[in-house]
C-alpha cells in the first residue's frame, strides 16, 4: 500500500502523522510511504530523516493526496483539504465530526473511507488512540490554567499552589477520565486544592484509591457542579461522550457567578465544548474573557507540545496503521471490531451513530457498509 503523510495546515499545528521510525516500520512490512516536504520540520524531523528510512518526499500536499491509497494525519482535514480526498481513499486521523457539519459533509462528498482515531476502542471499553492526547491535554490544562491565572494574562493574580501562609487555588475538574485524571495529578503536584466531579461512582472510587485524601471526589449533579464551579479559581472541563458532542454542563449563569479573573480550560472543545460560553480558539489567540472569566479553548491543545504529542500518538496508532496497510481497510475492519468502531464516514454515508444523530443524518452501520 502507498501511505501518504501531508503536512498539517491547522494554525500552529506542528505534529506529523508518522515519525521516521513509524515510516521505517511500514516500509519493513513492504509498503511505500510518501511524505510532503517539511511535514515534520516543526518538531525536528527534516526531509532527509524520512528519506533515510526509505520515504519519498513530495513537494506539495496535492502530490501526496493524488497518489496515496491511505492518508495518515493528525488533525481533521481542513476545508481546503476536503476536495483533495477521493472515492475509496482511506483517511486515518482525528475527525471530531459531531460538532463539525461542514467537515462531515465534505468527507461524505469525497467518498473517502474516514476512520477516526477518537472512536477506535479496545477490549476494556477505552479509547486507545484518544488516550495519549487526552493525557497530554490533561497535563497541559493545569499548566495553561496556572499561566492564565497570572494578572498579565487577565487572571486574578493567583499562584496555583499558593505559598506558606497563603491559600492555594481551588481547582475543579469536571470529568474523571484520562484527561481529568492527568489534570488532577498535575494540579495536586502543584499543591492546589483539587476536586474531581464525575457521574461514575466506580471512577470516583478508583481515583480515591489512586490519590487518597489529597483529592476530593464528588458525584456529578447539577447542584454539585454549580456549587463547585462558582467557588473555583480554575475549572477544567474534561468531559467526554465518545464520538458525540460534549454536554453543556457549565452554564453561562455559573460563569457569571465565578470570581472575576477565574479561569476555565475546556479540554472538551474538540467535541464542541462543555460550557455554554465555550468557543474554539487557536494557539495564536488562545484566550478570551467572557462573564469575567478567562477562557482557554484551544482545539488542538497537544499541538503546543508537538514533539511529545507526535511520539505518544504514533506509539498508539502504528499497530492500526499497519493492520490497515497489511490487510486493506475492508479486511482490517472486519477482523477487528474495535478498529471498525473508528469508521465514521464511508462511501458518502455516515457510519457512526452519534455523528448521524448530531447532524440529523441517516446512519449506515459499519457492518452494513462492509457487507458483514
Amino acid at each position: 500500500m502507498l501511505i501518504g503523510v501531508p503536512k498539517e495546515i491547522k494554525v500552529h499545528e506542528y505534529r506529523v502523522g508518522l515519525v521516521p521510525g513509524s515510516v521505517r516500520e511500514l516500509i519493513h512490512h513492504g509498503h511505500k510511504v510518501i511524505v510532503q516536504k517539511n511535514a515534520g520540520s516543526g518538531i525536528g524531523f527534516e526531509d532527509a530523516d524520512f528519506e533515510a528510512v526509505g520515504a519519498q518526499i513530495a513537494p506539495t500536499a496535492d502530490d501526496v493526496f493524488a497518489v496515496a491509497d491511505m492518508i495518515v494525519k493528525v488533525k481533521e482535514p481542513q476545508a481546503e483539504e476536503y476536495g483533495k480526498l477521493r472515492q475509496g481513499q482511506v483517511l486515518f486521523t482525528y475527525l471530531h465530526l459531531a460538532p463539525d457539519l461542514p467537515q462531515t459533509k465534505g468527507l461524505m462528498e469525497s467518498g473517502c473511507i474516514a476512520i477516526a482515531y477518537e472512536t477506535v476502542t479496545n477490549v476494556h471499553g477505552g479509547l486507545p488512540l484518544l488516550a495519549p492526547m487526552s493525557e497530554v491535554a490533561g497535563r497541559m490544562s493545569v499548566q495553561v490554567g496556572a499561566h492564565c491565572l497570572e494578572k498579565e494574562q487577565g487572571g486574578s493574580g493567583m499562584l496555583l499552589g499558593g505559598v506558606p501562609g497563603v491559600a492555594a487555588a481551588k481547582v475543579v475538574i469536571i470529568g474523571g477520565g484520562v484527561s481529568g485524571t492527568n489534570a488532577a495529578r498535575m494540579a495536586m503536584g502543584m499543591e492546589a486544592h483539587v476536586t474531581v466531579i464525575d457521574r461514575s461512582i466506580e471512577q470516583l472510587y478508583a481515583l480515591d484509591l489512586q490519590f487518597g485524601p489529597m483529592l476530593n471526589t464528588i458525584y456529578s449533579t447539577v447542584d454539585a457542579i454549580e456549587t463547585l464551579v462558582t467557588g473555583a479559581d480554575l475549572v477544567i472541563g474534561a468531559v467526554l461522550v465518545p464520538g458525540a458532542a460534549a454536554p453543556k454542563l457549565v452554564t453561562r449563569n455559573m460563569m457569571r457567578h465565578m470570581r472575576p479573573g477565574s479561569v476555565f480550560v475546556d479540554i472538551a472543545i474538540d467535541q464542541g465544548g462543555c460550557a455554554e460560553t465555550s468557543r474554539g480558539t487557536t494557539h495564536t489567540d488562545p484566550t478570551y474573557v467572557e462573564e469575567g472569566v478567562v477562557h482557554y479553548c484551544v482545539t488542538n491543545m497537544p499541538g503546543a507540545v508537538a514533539r511529545t504529542s507526535t511520539f505518544a500518538l504514533n506509539n498508539a496508532t502504528l499497530p492500526f496503521t499497519l493492520a490497515l496497510a497489511d490487510k486493506g481497510y475492508k479486511k482490517a475492519l472486519a477482523d477487528d471490531k474495535h478498529l471498525m468502531n473508528g469508521l465514521n464516514v464511508a462511501g458518502g454515508e455516515v457510519s457512526y451513530e452519534a455523528v448521524a444523530e448530531a447532524h440529523g443524518m441517516n446512519y449506515t452501520p459499519a457492518k452494513q457498509f462492509l457487507g458483514l
